[in-house]
Protein backbone atom coordinates (compact mmCIF):
# COMPACT_ATOMS: atom_id res chain seq x y z
CA UNK A 1 0.00 0.00 0.00
CA UNK A 2 1.18 3.72 -0.93
CA UNK A 3 1.84 5.70 1.96
CA UNK A 4 -0.39 8.34 2.65
CA UNK A 5 0.52 11.96 0.61
CA UNK A 6 0.03 13.94 4.02
CA UNK A 7 3.23 11.80 5.76
CA UNK A 8 5.53 13.69 3.13
CA UNK A 9 3.58 17.02 2.30
CA UNK A 10 5.30 19.96 4.10
CA UNK A 11 1.97 21.93 4.93
CA UNK A 12 1.63 25.96 5.55
CA UNK A 13 1.88 27.12 9.12
CA UNK A 14 -1.20 26.74 10.30
CA UNK A 15 -1.43 30.74 10.90
CA UNK A 16 -0.50 31.33 7.28
CA UNK A 17 -3.43 28.65 6.54
CA UNK A 18 -6.12 30.31 8.66
CA UNK A 19 -5.34 33.80 7.28
CA UNK A 20 -5.21 32.57 3.59
CA UNK A 21 -9.02 31.37 4.52
CA UNK A 22 -10.05 34.38 6.14
CA UNK A 23 -9.10 36.27 3.58
CA UNK A 24 -10.91 34.76 0.14
CA UNK A 25 -7.66 32.94 -1.24
CA UNK A 26 -8.75 29.54 -0.21
CA UNK A 27 -12.27 28.02 -0.54
CA UNK A 28 -12.27 25.59 1.24
CA UNK A 29 -14.31 23.84 -1.41
CA UNK A 30 -12.15 20.74 -3.80
CA UNK A 31 -11.65 21.97 -7.61
CA UNK A 32 -13.62 19.03 -8.73
CA UNK A 33 -16.88 20.42 -6.94
CA UNK A 34 -16.08 23.88 -8.08
CA UNK A 35 -16.00 22.59 -11.39
CA UNK A 36 -19.48 20.78 -10.91
CA UNK A 37 -20.72 23.51 -9.93
CA UNK A 38 -20.31 25.59 -12.99
CA UNK A 39 -21.79 22.72 -14.76
CA UNK A 40 -24.61 23.41 -12.79
CA UNK A 41 -25.32 26.84 -13.62
CA UNK A 42 -24.31 26.68 -17.41
CA UNK A 43 -25.21 22.53 -18.19
CA UNK A 44 -25.21 23.52 -21.72
CA UNK A 45 -22.67 25.44 -22.75
CA UNK A 46 -19.72 24.87 -24.50
CA UNK A 47 -16.72 23.07 -22.86
CA UNK A 48 -14.49 20.81 -24.16
CA UNK A 49 -14.12 20.32 -28.10
CA UNK A 50 -11.39 18.04 -29.18
CA UNK A 51 -11.14 18.45 -33.15
CA UNK A 52 -8.75 15.29 -33.92
CA UNK A 53 -11.52 13.13 -32.08
CA UNK A 54 -14.12 14.54 -33.54
CA UNK A 55 -15.71 14.92 -29.65
CA UNK A 56 -17.36 17.94 -28.26
CA UNK A 57 -18.76 18.39 -25.08
CA UNK A 58 -21.07 20.58 -22.71
CA UNK A 59 -20.31 21.64 -19.51
CA UNK A 60 -22.82 18.94 -18.42
CA UNK A 61 -21.37 16.46 -20.31
CA UNK A 62 -18.05 16.98 -19.30
CA UNK A 63 -18.97 16.84 -15.67
CA UNK A 64 -21.14 13.34 -16.34
CA UNK A 65 -18.18 11.86 -17.80
CA UNK A 66 -15.50 13.33 -15.52
CA UNK A 67 -17.94 11.86 -12.77
CA UNK A 68 -18.39 8.45 -14.81
CA UNK A 69 -14.59 7.99 -14.48
CA UNK A 70 -13.96 9.01 -11.48
CA UNK A 71 -16.24 6.41 -10.05
CA UNK A 72 -14.62 3.58 -12.40
CA UNK A 73 -11.65 4.20 -11.23
CA UNK A 74 -12.62 4.21 -7.54
CA UNK A 75 -13.97 0.76 -8.39
CA UNK A 76 -10.93 -0.54 -9.73
CA UNK A 77 -9.76 -0.21 -6.29
CA UNK A 78 -7.72 3.26 -6.91
CA UNK A 79 -9.03 5.48 -3.70
CA UNK A 80 -8.65 8.72 -2.94
CA UNK A 81 -5.40 9.98 -2.02
CA UNK A 82 -3.90 7.45 -4.56
CA UNK A 83 -1.82 8.84 -7.49
CA UNK A 84 -1.29 8.11 -11.39
CA UNK A 85 1.07 9.08 -13.41
CA UNK A 86 -0.39 10.40 -16.43
CA UNK A 87 1.38 10.73 -19.82
CA UNK A 88 -1.23 11.64 -22.21
CA UNK A 89 -1.25 14.11 -25.00
CA UNK A 90 -3.48 16.62 -25.79
CA UNK A 91 -6.88 15.65 -26.00
CA UNK A 92 -9.88 14.68 -24.53
CA UNK A 93 -9.18 12.19 -22.54
CA UNK A 94 -6.20 14.30 -20.78
CA UNK A 95 -9.52 16.61 -19.56
CA UNK A 96 -12.18 13.98 -18.50
CA UNK A 97 -9.62 11.63 -16.70
CA UNK A 98 -7.80 14.94 -14.59
CA UNK A 99 -11.62 16.14 -13.63
CA UNK A 100 -12.15 12.77 -13.02
CA UNK A 101 -9.09 12.61 -10.75
CA UNK A 102 -9.96 15.94 -8.96
CA UNK A 103 -13.59 14.76 -8.28
CA UNK A 104 -11.94 11.27 -6.67
CA UNK A 105 -9.33 12.81 -4.98
CA UNK A 106 -6.40 10.67 -6.71
CA UNK A 107 -4.16 12.47 -7.49
CA UNK A 108 -2.26 13.04 -11.23
CA UNK A 109 0.94 12.74 -11.35
CA UNK A 110 1.63 15.10 -14.30
CA UNK A 111 4.55 13.59 -16.53
CA UNK A 112 5.57 14.61 -19.89
CA UNK A 113 4.47 13.49 -23.23
CA UNK A 114 8.41 13.18 -24.01
CA UNK A 115 9.45 11.09 -20.89
CA UNK A 116 10.61 7.82 -21.23
CA UNK A 117 11.39 4.89 -18.46
CA UNK A 118 14.28 6.69 -17.04
CA UNK A 119 11.96 9.18 -15.63
CA UNK A 120 8.59 7.44 -15.49
CA UNK A 121 9.98 4.85 -13.37
CA UNK A 122 11.88 7.29 -11.25
CA UNK A 123 8.10 9.06 -11.10
CA UNK A 124 5.90 5.89 -10.48
CA UNK A 125 8.27 5.03 -7.43
CA UNK A 126 8.39 8.15 -5.79
CA UNK A 127 4.82 8.81 -5.86
CA UNK A 128 3.72 5.47 -5.00
CA UNK A 129 2.03 5.56 -7.72
CA UNK A 130 -0.93 2.80 -8.30
CA UNK A 131 -1.30 3.32 -12.07
CA UNK A 132 -0.22 5.29 -15.60
CA UNK A 133 -2.42 6.37 -17.90
CA UNK A 134 -0.46 6.58 -21.36
CA UNK A 135 -1.68 6.63 -25.36
CA UNK A 136 -1.15 3.33 -27.22
CA UNK A 137 1.16 5.24 -29.38
CA UNK A 138 1.89 8.98 -29.94
CA UNK A 139 4.42 10.11 -32.38
CA UNK A 140 5.43 6.49 -33.48
CA UNK A 141 6.33 5.78 -30.35
CA UNK A 142 4.80 2.79 -28.37
CA UNK A 143 3.58 4.68 -25.12
CA UNK A 144 1.37 1.26 -24.31
CA UNK A 145 4.34 -1.05 -24.86
CA UNK A 146 6.41 1.14 -22.01
CA UNK A 147 3.63 1.53 -19.59
CA UNK A 148 3.27 -2.53 -19.47
CA UNK A 149 7.40 -2.26 -18.60
CA UNK A 150 6.88 0.09 -16.12
CA UNK A 151 3.77 -2.03 -14.43
CA UNK A 152 6.74 -4.97 -14.50
CA UNK A 153 9.22 -3.46 -12.84
CA UNK A 154 6.92 -1.81 -10.41
CA UNK A 155 5.27 -5.01 -9.70
CA UNK A 156 8.33 -6.96 -9.44
CA UNK A 157 9.87 -4.58 -6.49
CA UNK A 158 6.63 -4.19 -4.65
CA UNK A 159 4.77 -6.98 -5.39
CA UNK A 160 1.66 -4.94 -5.69
CA UNK A 161 -1.01 -4.62 -8.74
CA UNK A 162 -0.57 -2.08 -10.99
CA UNK A 163 -2.63 -0.65 -13.87
CA UNK A 164 -2.13 0.41 -17.00
CA UNK A 165 -5.00 2.96 -18.28
CA UNK A 166 -4.79 3.59 -22.08
CA UNK A 167 -6.13 5.93 -24.65
CA UNK A 168 -6.18 4.09 -28.34
CA UNK A 169 -7.71 1.95 -30.47
CA UNK A 170 -5.40 -1.21 -30.20
CA UNK A 171 -5.23 -2.11 -26.66
CA UNK A 172 -2.82 -4.76 -24.91
CA UNK A 173 -3.76 -7.63 -23.06
CA UNK A 174 -3.85 -6.44 -19.34
CA UNK A 175 -4.58 -2.77 -20.32
CA UNK A 176 -7.63 -1.13 -19.20
CA UNK A 177 -9.69 0.84 -21.47
CA UNK A 178 -9.29 4.89 -20.80
CA UNK A 179 -11.82 5.74 -23.70
CA UNK A 180 -14.44 3.10 -22.22
CA UNK A 181 -13.47 4.42 -18.33
CA UNK A 182 -13.86 8.03 -19.78
CA UNK A 183 -17.08 7.01 -21.36
CA UNK A 184 -20.94 8.76 -20.47
CA UNK A 185 -22.50 7.41 -16.83
CA UNK A 186 -24.89 4.53 -16.70
CA UNK A 187 -26.37 5.91 -13.81
CA UNK A 188 -25.46 10.08 -13.26
CA UNK A 189 -27.47 10.29 -9.70
CA UNK A 190 -25.91 7.72 -8.45
CA UNK A 191 -22.45 8.62 -9.15
CA UNK A 192 -22.41 12.22 -8.15
CA UNK A 193 -24.00 11.16 -4.86
CA UNK A 194 -21.39 9.04 -4.07
CA UNK A 195 -18.56 11.27 -5.13
CA UNK A 196 -20.12 14.68 -3.37
CA UNK A 197 -20.48 12.20 -0.04
CA UNK A 198 -16.54 11.32 -0.46
CA UNK A 199 -14.96 14.59 -1.81
CA UNK A 200 -11.51 15.47 -0.81
CA UNK A 201 -10.77 18.26 1.70
CA UNK A 202 -9.71 21.67 0.23
CA UNK A 203 -6.00 21.37 1.82
CA UNK A 204 -5.75 17.53 0.36
CA UNK A 205 -3.12 17.53 -2.51
CA UNK A 206 -5.34 17.97 -6.01
CA UNK A 207 -2.44 17.48 -8.47
CA UNK A 208 1.86 16.85 -8.36
CA UNK A 209 3.04 18.82 -11.00
CA UNK A 210 7.32 18.63 -11.73
CA UNK A 211 9.83 20.95 -11.23
CA UNK A 212 12.36 21.82 -13.41
CA UNK A 213 14.82 20.10 -12.04
CA UNK A 214 18.30 21.40 -11.29
CA UNK A 215 20.08 18.73 -9.39
CA UNK A 216 19.12 15.28 -11.71
CA UNK A 217 15.24 14.00 -12.08
CA UNK A 218 12.61 16.44 -11.31
CA UNK A 219 11.10 16.90 -7.29
CA UNK A 220 7.07 16.35 -6.80
CA UNK A 221 5.23 19.90 -6.21
CA UNK A 222 2.14 18.92 -4.15
CA UNK A 223 -0.72 21.65 -5.57
CA UNK A 224 -3.94 21.51 -2.90
CA UNK A 225 -7.39 22.02 -4.26
CA UNK A 226 -7.61 25.39 -2.46
CA UNK A 227 -4.08 26.66 -3.57
CA UNK A 228 -4.82 25.42 -7.09
CA UNK A 229 -8.26 26.66 -7.69
CA UNK A 230 -7.16 30.26 -6.16
CA UNK A 231 -3.98 29.43 -8.61
CA UNK A 232 -6.14 29.20 -11.75
CA UNK A 233 -9.41 31.70 -10.83
CA UNK A 234 -7.66 34.63 -9.81
CA UNK A 235 -5.20 33.71 -13.58
CA UNK A 236 -7.86 33.52 -15.10
CA UNK A 237 -9.40 36.74 -13.91
CA UNK A 238 -6.55 39.10 -14.92
CA UNK A 239 -6.22 37.55 -18.68
CA UNK A 240 -10.12 39.06 -18.89
CA UNK A 241 -11.64 34.95 -19.27
CA UNK A 242 -15.20 34.32 -19.28
CA UNK A 243 -18.11 32.26 -20.42
CA UNK A 244 -17.65 33.36 -24.02
CA UNK A 245 -13.61 32.28 -23.87
CA UNK A 246 -12.36 29.47 -25.87
CA UNK A 247 -8.98 28.64 -24.85
CA UNK A 248 -7.12 26.63 -27.20
CA UNK A 249 -4.44 24.24 -25.45
CA UNK A 250 -1.36 23.14 -27.74
CA UNK A 251 1.48 23.39 -25.21
CA UNK A 252 1.46 19.87 -23.53
CA UNK A 253 -1.67 20.40 -21.11
CA UNK A 254 0.43 18.73 -18.11
CA UNK A 255 2.39 21.41 -17.71
CA UNK A 256 1.46 23.99 -15.11
CA UNK A 257 0.97 27.14 -17.46
CA UNK A 258 -1.32 25.77 -20.06
CA UNK A 259 -3.40 23.30 -17.15
CA UNK A 260 -3.72 26.18 -14.64
CA UNK A 261 -2.39 29.59 -15.55
CA UNK A 262 -4.65 30.15 -16.47
CA UNK A 263 -5.12 27.66 -18.75
CA UNK A 264 -7.48 24.79 -19.40
CA UNK A 265 -8.44 24.68 -15.65
CA UNK A 266 -8.66 28.79 -15.42
CA UNK A 267 -11.23 28.47 -18.43
CA UNK A 268 -13.20 25.98 -17.19
CA UNK A 269 -14.36 27.20 -14.02
CA UNK A 270 -14.94 31.01 -15.35
CA UNK A 271 -17.24 28.68 -18.10
CA UNK A 272 -15.68 28.94 -21.13
CA UNK A 273 -14.38 26.37 -23.82
CA UNK A 274 -11.24 24.64 -23.51
CA UNK A 275 -10.06 23.32 -27.73
CA UNK A 276 -7.26 20.66 -27.37
CA UNK A 277 -4.69 20.10 -30.01
CA UNK A 278 -1.88 17.63 -30.04
CA UNK A 279 0.56 20.22 -31.62
CA UNK A 280 1.29 23.96 -31.68
CA UNK A 281 2.57 23.58 -36.08
CA UNK A 282 1.32 27.04 -37.25
CA UNK A 283 -0.68 26.18 -40.11
CA UNK A 284 -2.66 23.52 -38.06
CA UNK A 285 -3.29 25.75 -34.99
CA UNK A 286 -4.01 28.77 -36.62
CA UNK A 287 -6.66 27.18 -38.76
CA UNK A 288 -8.01 25.42 -35.60
CA UNK A 289 -8.13 29.03 -34.18
CA UNK A 290 -9.92 30.04 -36.93
CA UNK A 291 -12.32 27.28 -37.13
CA UNK A 292 -12.81 27.43 -33.37
CA UNK A 293 -12.94 30.97 -32.70
CA UNK A 294 -10.06 31.46 -30.41
CA UNK A 295 -10.28 33.97 -27.96
CA UNK A 296 -6.96 33.15 -25.48
CA UNK A 297 -4.13 30.87 -25.76
CA UNK A 298 -0.71 29.86 -24.50
CA UNK A 299 3.16 29.55 -25.83
CA UNK A 300 6.90 30.03 -25.28
CA UNK A 301 9.05 32.22 -26.92
CA UNK A 302 9.57 29.36 -29.43
CA UNK A 303 6.45 28.61 -30.55
CA UNK A 304 5.37 32.70 -30.34
CA UNK A 305 8.35 32.89 -32.79
CA UNK A 306 6.97 30.60 -35.44
CA UNK A 307 3.73 31.56 -35.02
CA UNK A 308 4.94 35.42 -35.67
CA UNK A 309 6.95 34.31 -38.85
CA UNK A 310 3.61 32.14 -40.41
CA UNK A 311 1.66 34.99 -40.28
CA UNK A 312 3.96 37.76 -41.79
CA UNK A 313 4.29 34.84 -44.95
CA UNK A 314 0.81 33.70 -44.98
CA UNK A 315 -1.19 36.39 -43.16
CA UNK A 316 -3.10 36.90 -39.88
CA UNK A 317 -6.47 36.38 -40.69
CA UNK A 318 -7.19 33.16 -38.94
CA UNK A 319 -6.32 34.50 -35.62
CA UNK A 320 -8.27 37.22 -36.11
CA UNK A 321 -10.48 36.10 -33.16
CA UNK A 322 -7.73 36.31 -30.74
CA UNK A 323 -7.48 38.43 -28.21
CA UNK A 324 -4.75 37.17 -25.80
CA UNK A 325 -1.49 35.74 -26.52
CA UNK A 326 0.16 34.64 -23.36
CA UNK A 327 3.68 33.97 -23.29
CA UNK A 328 5.65 32.38 -20.62
CA UNK A 329 8.34 29.26 -19.84
CA UNK A 330 11.32 32.00 -20.53
CA UNK A 331 11.91 35.49 -21.50
CA UNK A 332 10.68 36.60 -25.04
CA UNK A 333 13.31 39.22 -26.34
CA UNK A 334 11.62 42.37 -26.37
CA UNK A 335 12.00 43.29 -29.87
CA UNK A 336 10.00 39.73 -30.78
CA UNK A 337 7.44 40.84 -27.97
CA UNK A 338 6.88 44.52 -29.42
CA UNK A 339 5.63 42.30 -32.92
CA UNK A 340 3.00 40.17 -30.99
CA UNK A 341 0.09 42.89 -30.79
CA UNK A 342 1.15 44.45 -34.59
CA UNK A 343 1.44 41.23 -36.23
CA UNK A 344 -1.35 38.87 -34.74
CA UNK A 345 -3.56 41.30 -33.75
CA UNK A 346 -3.38 40.10 -30.09
CA UNK A 347 -2.64 41.47 -26.96
CA UNK A 348 0.17 39.85 -25.59
CA UNK A 349 0.46 38.82 -22.02
CA UNK A 350 4.11 38.15 -20.41
CA UNK A 351 3.87 35.03 -17.90
CA UNK A 352 6.75 34.23 -15.40
CA UNK A 353 6.48 31.95 -12.99
CA UNK A 354 7.02 28.54 -11.68
CA UNK A 355 5.18 25.17 -10.58
CA UNK A 356 6.29 25.63 -7.27
CA UNK A 357 3.87 29.00 -7.04
CA UNK A 358 4.86 32.41 -7.81
CA UNK A 359 3.21 33.50 -11.14
CA UNK A 360 3.53 37.04 -12.46
CA UNK A 361 1.29 38.76 -15.51
CA UNK A 362 1.95 41.47 -17.52
CA UNK A 363 -1.46 43.46 -17.04
CA UNK A 364 -3.55 43.67 -20.53
CA UNK A 365 -4.15 47.26 -19.78
CA UNK A 366 -0.49 48.17 -19.35
CA UNK A 367 1.16 50.54 -21.24
CA UNK A 368 2.94 48.52 -24.17
CA UNK A 369 6.63 49.40 -22.73
CA UNK A 370 5.72 47.27 -19.49
CA UNK A 371 4.08 44.51 -22.11
CA UNK A 372 7.17 44.06 -23.96
CA UNK A 373 10.05 45.04 -21.99
CA UNK A 374 9.03 43.21 -18.70
CA UNK A 375 7.64 39.97 -17.52
CA UNK A 376 4.61 41.14 -14.93
CA UNK A 377 3.74 41.75 -11.79
CA UNK A 378 2.85 39.21 -8.91
CA UNK A 379 -0.93 37.76 -9.36
CA UNK A 380 -1.61 38.39 -5.28
CA UNK A 381 -1.77 40.85 -3.20
CA UNK A 382 -0.63 38.01 -0.85
CA UNK A 383 2.24 37.20 -2.87
CA UNK A 384 5.55 38.61 -0.55
CA UNK A 385 8.64 38.52 -3.07
CA UNK A 386 12.06 39.33 -2.17
CA UNK A 387 15.28 40.03 -4.11
CA UNK A 388 18.23 39.26 -2.71
CA UNK A 389 22.14 39.03 -2.53
CA UNK A 390 24.04 36.44 -2.16
CA UNK A 391 24.03 36.43 1.79
CA UNK A 392 20.26 37.15 1.75
CA UNK A 393 20.63 40.75 1.89
CA UNK A 394 17.88 42.94 0.15
CA UNK A 395 19.19 44.22 -2.65
CA UNK A 396 18.53 48.08 -3.65
CA UNK A 397 15.46 49.17 -5.59
CA UNK A 398 16.19 48.38 -9.08
CA UNK A 399 19.42 46.21 -8.90
CA UNK A 400 19.51 42.01 -9.98
CA UNK A 401 19.11 40.05 -7.08
CA UNK A 402 17.71 36.60 -6.47
CA UNK A 403 14.14 35.98 -5.89
CA UNK A 404 12.69 34.74 -2.60
CA UNK A 405 8.96 34.10 -2.77
CA UNK A 406 5.80 32.63 -0.64
CA UNK A 407 2.17 33.50 -0.38
CA UNK A 408 -1.11 31.35 -0.88
CA UNK A 409 -0.30 29.32 -4.30
CA UNK A 410 3.41 28.63 -3.19
CA UNK A 411 3.67 25.46 -1.06
CA UNK A 412 6.87 25.12 1.53
CA UNK A 413 8.38 22.71 0.10
CA UNK A 414 8.41 19.79 -2.08
CA UNK A 415 7.31 15.92 -1.73
CA UNK A 416 9.14 13.71 -0.01
CA UNK A 417 12.78 15.53 -0.54
CA UNK A 418 13.96 16.88 2.71
CA UNK A 419 17.38 17.75 1.32
CA UNK A 420 16.24 19.35 -1.54
CA UNK A 421 13.72 21.53 0.66
CA UNK A 422 16.51 22.62 3.08
CA UNK A 423 18.50 23.91 -0.33
CA UNK A 424 15.31 25.39 -1.92
CA UNK A 425 13.09 27.06 1.39
CA UNK A 426 14.64 29.18 3.51
CA UNK A 427 14.04 28.34 7.72
CA UNK A 428 11.20 30.72 7.45
CA UNK A 429 9.75 29.47 4.36
CA UNK A 430 10.64 31.53 1.61
CA UNK A 431 11.19 29.92 -1.76
CA UNK A 432 14.60 30.34 -3.36
CA UNK A 433 13.47 30.10 -7.37
CA UNK A 434 16.43 30.42 -8.74
CA UNK A 435 16.09 33.41 -10.90
CA UNK A 436 17.54 36.85 -11.08
CA UNK A 437 15.38 39.27 -11.38
CA UNK A 438 15.21 43.25 -11.23
CA UNK A 439 11.75 45.14 -10.25
CA UNK A 440 10.82 48.19 -11.70
CA UNK A 441 9.70 51.10 -9.62
CA UNK A 442 6.19 49.91 -11.05
CA UNK A 443 6.58 46.84 -9.02
CA UNK A 444 7.13 44.55 -12.26
CA UNK A 445 9.89 42.25 -12.71
CA UNK A 446 12.77 41.74 -15.68
CA UNK A 447 13.95 38.45 -15.44
CA UNK A 448 17.90 38.79 -15.90
CA UNK A 449 18.91 34.77 -15.61
CA UNK A 450 19.21 31.90 -13.18
CA UNK A 451 21.66 30.86 -10.35
CA UNK A 452 20.49 27.26 -10.94
CA UNK A 453 22.80 25.20 -13.18
CA UNK A 454 19.45 24.65 -15.49
CA UNK A 455 19.11 25.05 -19.07
CA UNK A 456 15.75 25.89 -20.73
CA UNK A 457 15.25 24.31 -24.17
CA UNK A 458 12.01 25.71 -25.36
CA UNK A 459 10.28 26.01 -21.91
CA UNK A 460 11.48 22.68 -21.05
CA UNK A 461 13.85 22.89 -17.74
CA UNK A 462 16.99 20.91 -18.33
CA UNK A 463 19.18 19.46 -15.22
CA UNK A 464 22.75 19.56 -16.36
CA UNK A 465 23.14 17.62 -13.82
CA UNK A 466 21.44 14.42 -15.39
CA UNK A 467 22.74 15.06 -18.82
CA UNK A 468 26.40 14.85 -17.52
CA UNK A 469 25.47 11.96 -15.30
CA UNK A 470 24.15 9.83 -18.27
CA UNK A 471 27.34 11.11 -20.30
CA UNK A 472 29.44 9.98 -18.11
CA UNK A 473 28.36 6.09 -18.84
CA UNK A 474 30.84 6.59 -21.95
CA UNK A 475 33.91 5.11 -20.59
CA UNK A 476 35.97 7.18 -22.64
CA UNK A 477 34.39 10.59 -21.13
CA UNK A 478 37.22 11.74 -18.41
CA UNK A 479 34.73 15.20 -17.91
CA UNK A 480 31.99 16.47 -19.23
CA UNK A 481 30.41 19.72 -18.45
CA UNK A 482 26.75 20.02 -20.12
CA UNK A 483 25.27 23.92 -20.47
CA UNK A 484 22.83 26.48 -21.95
CA UNK A 485 24.00 27.06 -25.56
CA UNK A 486 21.95 30.27 -26.97
CA UNK A 487 19.71 29.73 -30.19
CA UNK A 488 17.75 31.64 -31.81
CA UNK A 489 14.89 29.45 -32.11
CA UNK A 490 14.60 27.62 -28.71
CA UNK A 491 16.50 29.96 -26.49
CA UNK A 492 18.57 27.57 -25.25
CA UNK A 493 19.92 23.86 -26.36
CA UNK A 494 21.97 21.55 -24.18
CA UNK A 495 25.79 21.39 -25.02
CA UNK A 496 28.41 19.26 -23.67
CA UNK A 497 32.02 19.89 -22.98
CA UNK A 498 34.31 16.68 -23.07
CA UNK A 499 37.13 15.59 -21.52
CA UNK A 500 38.46 12.23 -23.55
CA UNK A 501 40.38 10.03 -21.98
CA UNK A 502 44.03 9.97 -22.92
CA UNK A 503 44.20 8.44 -26.03
CA UNK A 504 40.35 8.07 -26.21
CA UNK A 505 37.99 9.51 -29.34
CA UNK A 506 34.28 10.42 -28.86
CA UNK A 507 31.64 11.95 -31.12
CA UNK A 508 28.62 13.56 -30.23
CA UNK A 509 26.72 10.99 -31.83
CA UNK A 510 27.66 8.07 -29.51
CA UNK A 511 26.81 10.79 -26.66
CA UNK A 512 23.26 10.39 -28.05
CA UNK A 513 23.21 7.10 -28.64
CA UNK A 514 24.40 6.18 -25.11
CA UNK A 515 21.82 8.65 -23.70
CA UNK A 516 18.74 7.16 -26.12
CA UNK A 517 19.49 3.80 -25.13
CA UNK A 518 18.78 4.75 -21.33
CA UNK A 519 15.66 6.17 -22.34
CA UNK A 520 15.95 9.53 -21.71
CA UNK A 521 13.29 11.76 -22.68
CA UNK A 522 14.77 13.19 -26.55
CA UNK A 523 14.58 16.79 -25.05
CA UNK A 524 17.61 16.78 -22.66
CA UNK A 525 19.55 15.04 -25.38
CA UNK A 526 22.76 17.24 -26.51
CA UNK A 527 22.58 18.95 -29.67
CA UNK A 528 26.33 20.75 -29.32
CA UNK A 529 29.62 18.71 -28.05
CA UNK A 530 32.89 20.51 -27.63
CA UNK A 531 35.83 18.66 -27.07
CA UNK A 532 38.48 20.09 -24.86
CA UNK A 533 41.57 19.30 -22.81
CA UNK A 534 40.45 20.52 -19.53
CA UNK A 535 37.33 22.19 -18.10
CA UNK A 536 37.57 25.71 -17.45
CA UNK A 537 37.60 26.01 -13.38
CA UNK A 538 37.23 28.60 -10.86
CA UNK A 539 39.86 29.96 -8.44
CA UNK A 540 38.53 27.37 -6.18
CA UNK A 541 38.61 24.24 -8.49
CA UNK A 542 34.76 23.96 -9.41
CA UNK A 543 34.05 23.88 -12.94
CA UNK A 544 33.13 27.69 -14.29
CA UNK A 545 29.63 26.82 -16.20
CA UNK A 546 29.76 30.61 -16.86
CA UNK A 547 32.93 30.70 -18.37
CA UNK A 548 31.76 27.75 -20.25
CA UNK A 549 28.86 29.36 -21.64
CA UNK A 550 30.52 32.75 -22.61
CA UNK A 551 32.69 30.37 -24.29
CA UNK A 552 30.20 28.27 -26.20
CA UNK A 553 28.31 31.98 -27.36
CA UNK A 554 31.70 33.41 -28.23
CA UNK A 555 32.31 30.32 -30.86
CA UNK A 556 28.91 30.29 -32.09
CA UNK A 557 29.18 34.28 -32.93
CA UNK A 558 32.38 33.75 -34.88
CA UNK A 559 31.29 30.48 -36.83
CA UNK A 560 28.25 33.09 -37.57
CA UNK A 561 30.85 35.88 -38.25
CA UNK A 562 33.03 33.60 -40.76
Amino acid sequence: MPSPISDHVVPWPQAEARRFAAEGYWAGIPLGNLLREVADRTPDAPALADPVAGLRLTHAELAERADAAAVRLLDLGIGRGDRIVVQLGNGWEFVVLTLACLRAGIVPVMALPGHRRSELTYLATHAEAVAIAVPDRMRDFDHQALGHELADDVRAATGAGWHVLVAGDELAPGSADLRALCAPPADLKSDRARLDAEAPAGRDVAVFLLSGGTTGLPKLIARTHDDYAYNARASADIAAMGTDTVYLVTLPAGHNFPLACPGLLGTLLKGGRVVTLPSPEPARAFTTMRAEGVTHTAAVPAIAVRWLEHAATYGADDVRTLRVLQVGGARIADELARKVEPTLGATLQQVFGMAEGLLNYTRLDDPDDVICTTQGRPLSPADEVRLVDEYDNDVPEGQPGSLLTRGPYTPRGYYKAAEQNARAFTANGWYRSGDICRRTPEGNLIVEGRDKDMINRGGEKISAEEVENLVYQLPTVSQVAAVAMPDAVLGERVCVYVVPHPGATITLDEIRTTMERSGVARFKIPEHLVIVDELISTKVGKIDKKALRADIAARLAAQSDA
